[in-house]
């Protein structure tokens, strides 16, 4: 989690250690979504357009990558991933640089079949394969939670809680709402074990004070691409 159940506690969530847990992946949710970042390593699957020149720039932080693979829109079958050779890697955790897979656009490898010189080398085969996308699995996300991201998750965690709290009115019409003492509607169901989804962008996290927090790690290289 991007901060513990005691600094959500001490910015103002209330409840039980599972609920307080369930605001916090709520308020991760918001987050991921604002900043088009993973702040803890993560394993995931990404798409990225190939521009000219074979640069492919994705949406995470890149931490490792295990495979690099063509994405076939013609119909044919799933094109095989390409060896490591046909490609380097960068990541944004390297001062000066960026999250990307290089294509070794000029590159050639005449044990590859397709891939030869006299085929156009790696160029060639994705030309072969109608690829203008390549799917890229791997490791991806921050080594580390930043700690205004920390902050900025209990503060939200807290934000989120308040909005979703109904009025006494509420409850009345409502008799499945669990109210605390305090107001607070405490029927959070903890989603831990639930397959993760897609998050969509967001142009806030619904809190003017954990946006200017999370300011310094907006990704603004994203909107070329879409991540899955």
């Amino acid at each position: 989690m991007y901060c513990s159940v005691a600094q959500a506690r001490d910015a103002g969530t209330t409840g039980t250690d599972a609920e307080l847990a369930a605001w916090i992946t709520a308020a991760m949710e918001r987050i991921t979504a604002y900043t088009r970042q993973q702040f803890e390593p993560l394993a995931m699957v990404v798409v990225g357009d190939v521009a000219p020149g074979g640069l492919v720039l994705l949406p995470r932080r890149v931490r490792s990558v295990s495979s690099v693979a063509p994405v076939v829109t013609d119909g044919a079958d799933d094109a095989p991933s390409l060896p490591s050779s046909a490609y380097r890697v960068t990541s944004s955790d390297v001062l000066g640089q960026v999250d990307a897979v290089h294509l070794a656009w000029r590159g050639y490898d005449d044990l590859i079949v397709g891939a030869e010189s006299w085929n156009g080398g790696w160029a060639g085969l994705l030309d072969g394969w109608g690829s203008e996308q390549v799917r890229v699995s791997g490791e991806f996300g921050y080594a580390e939670v930043p700690p205004l991201v920390a902050q900025a998750t209990a503060l939200l965690a807290a934000h989120v809680q308040a909005q979703a709290a109904p009025s006494d009115a509420d409850a009345e019409q409502d008799p499945s709402l669990t109210v605390d003492d305090e107001g607070n509607n405490v029927a959070i169901e903890d989603t831990d074990d639930a397959p993760s989804s897609p998050v969509s962008a967001s142009a806030s996290t619904g809190s003017t004070q954990v946006d200017a927090l999370l300011a310094p790690y907006l990704n603004a290289g994203v909107n070329l691409l879409g991540g899955v």
